[in-house]
């Protein structure tokens, strides 16, 4: 006769005890709205149809719900990044664990098909503006300037040769604006967050100075500004993708001119008035990046106290926000466009505003996407 495992029944009474105490946790548990550590809206109870049943769509919703939903979510989630890290794991929904405390994240060639296609757009804009000065910024991301912080061997597309295959294939009449060399040349300062995937504000900085020689235009020096700490508490978006919770929060720090400009802000078809290019009430947020402008709108308006005639327009994506504040002193008015929430006629805009200058500004892994 068989000998009886004495632990299977008290390894039995131990799993019915954990589905218990996971049933009644469920059952007293509010749901939540939105998730603060992975800065995002959490799947709720879907209402139930014959429809959906049918179909199935009730069965994949209600999965989506219970997975988001699950008592100590937040908790769970940390315990298997920290399992993840003391077996080895250096990738986690693709993020790496990169050196000193980097989160990276992973970048993908375009095909030759998204390439061609997003290239002709920017081509296409310049067709359509002939007499508007025109620059365009391509920024790396941390993955390629930072590439000694990536874990050895881990795969990743090639920024750099992406950047230059868009700068050789620009209309002749737009000035490509080369920021890889002088990030390349800081990279041993901390010019991009850890946590997130912007660059920081001395990223930003140095950016800016690039731009000035290509406009021809003087800059301001970095004594010209007060360096002043926002917050040395701010988690971003890489935090919250990978899952991966023992790091250090990263620092955001704001350039604030030490003669105050004057600037009013509008956010045009939003209604909303500020007099500041800052929104000290991010303070308060998980995505603390908001400070710069509030985070990311249609169409923003800045007027600014600069003595010049010059407008800019600037197409973007949110790279540029931490960016713009660099550019007050040197346009009378500067109207920011971020074309995922905007759907007006890019060109009928400059030619109502009379704007001078065009500068399109993103970060390479967002322009491909």
């Amino acid at each position: 006769m068989k000998k009886k495992d004495p632990y299977k029944p008290i390894l039995g009474i131990l799993l019915l005890m954990y589905i218990g105490t996971m049933i009644v946790l469920q059952s007293m548990k509010t749901d939540m709205i939105f998730s603060e550590s992975e800065n995002r809206r959490l799947e709720q109870a879907p209402k139930i149809s014959k429809t959906q049943v049918v179909d199935g769509r009730f069965t994949t919703n209600y999965e989506k719900y219970i997975s988001d939903q699950f008592p100590l979510r937040d908790f769970w989630i940390g315990v298997k990044s920290k399992s993840e890290k003391i077996w080895g794991k250096k990738e986690n929904n693709g993020v790496y664990i990169g050196k000193d405390g980097y989160l990276l994240e992973k970048f993908q060639n375009p095909s030759e098909e998204d390439f061609e296609s997003k290239v002709a757009e920017i081509n296409d804009i310049a067709i359509n503006l002939p007499n508007v000065n025109k620059y365009f910024m391509l920024v790396p991301n941390s993955t390629k300037v930072l590439e000694d912080k990536l874990p050895p061997y881990a795969p990743n597309g090639d920024e750099l040769d992406c950047i230059d295959q868009v700068k050789s294939n620009l209309d002749r009449d737009v000035q490509f604006v080369d920021v890889y060399q002088v990030l390349q040349s800081n990279r041993d300062k901390y010019i991009y967050y850890k946590t997130d995937h912007h660059w920081t504000t001395r990223g930003a900085f140095l950016a800016y100075i690039e731009l000035m020689g290509e406009m021809e235009i003087e800059p301001r020096d970095e004594k010209y500004y007060e360096i002043k700490k926002f917050s040395d508490s701010f988690y971003g978006s890489l935090y919250s993708k990978s899952g991966i919770r023992d790091v250090e929060p990263d620092t955001i720090e704001l350039y604030i001119p030490k003669d105050m400009e004057e600037i009013k802000v509008e956010y045009l078809g939003e209604g909303g008035i500020s007099y500041s290019l800052y929104d000290m009430d991010s303070f308060n947020k998980k995505d603390k990046y908001t400070v710069f402008l509030g985070g990311n709108h249609p169409l923003i308006k800045i007027e600014s106290s600069a003595n010049t005639t010059d407008k800019l327009l600037i197409l973007k994506d949110s790279y540029a926000n931490s960016f713009i504040p660099f550019l007050t002193s040197h346009f009378s008015e500067i109207y920011v466009v971020d074309p995922r929430y905007y759907d007006e006629d890019l060109v009928d805009l400059m030619k109502d505003e009379g704007i001078d200058n065009l500068l399109i500004l993103y970060n390479v892994k967002t322009f491909f996407e």
